[in-house]
């Protein structure tokens, strides 16, 4: 992807040299990621958890210049990895917010198109906060909008987080369906896989 608009925006999907931390963007192609997304101009993403911010960047230029995209981090050098980012690919329509997930997001009611977790809910126990972040989610979500849940697969592998940390497809139905959530479609990225649920 090497998208360049006549704003200047230079889009390379967020293979910046200085992409620092943790991230699951090269594991897979992202490009199926955003196929199954249908971002579109003037949509407001919302990326929770959003590491260095590759989804971010790359979400950002299919938003274009009116939409906006919430780079949401608990961590402050992953925050301003996004920024660097940014400055670098001309991208004026990302904004950081520092916040734990895991409490309230200080977004409006109904304000996002798209949420998006990427490898971040395996790393807390869904068991126990996974309804206060879906009920969140709900809250800030427009009507029309949508969840998009990246996660590795619940396989034992090499690498990745151990099988005990991993969450399934169907334990995120288990959480997501008795709160008003529907299953709209399943990718399967090889090693990881993409869940995205949409309000009933």
């Amino acid at each position: 992807m090497n998208k360049e608009h006549k704003s200047g925006m230079h889009c390379h999907g967020g293979h910046g040299h200085r992409r620092r931390g943790p991230t699951s963007y090269g594991m897979h192609d992202s490009s199926l990621v955003f196929k199954a997304l249908k971002l579109q101009h003037g949509d407001v993403f919302l990326d929770l958890g959003c590491g260095p911010g590759d989804y971010s960047i790359h979400a950002a230029c299919d938003v274009g210049e009116s939409g906006k995209v919430y780079a949401f981090d608990s961590n402050a050098t992953m925050l301003e990895q996004v920024r660097i980012q940014a400055v670098e690919n001309g991208l004026k329509n990302i904004s950081t917010h520092l916040g734990d997930m895991n409490g309230p997001l200080l977004f409006e009611d109904k304000s996002v198109d798209t949420c998006l977790m990427s490898t971040s809910l395996h790393c807390m126990n869904l068991d126990e906060c996974g309804s206060a972040i879906f009920r969140e989610i709900s809250r800030v979500l427009k009507d029309s909008g949508q969840v998009a849940i990246l996660e590795c697969k619940k396989e034992k592998t090499d690498f990745g987080p151990p099988l005990h940390m991993r969450i399934s497809g169907e334990e995120l139905k288990a959480v997501a369906e008795p709160l008003g959530f529907t299953e709209s479609q399943y990718v399967d990225l090889g090693f990881n896989y993409l869940i995205c649920f949409t309000k009933k």
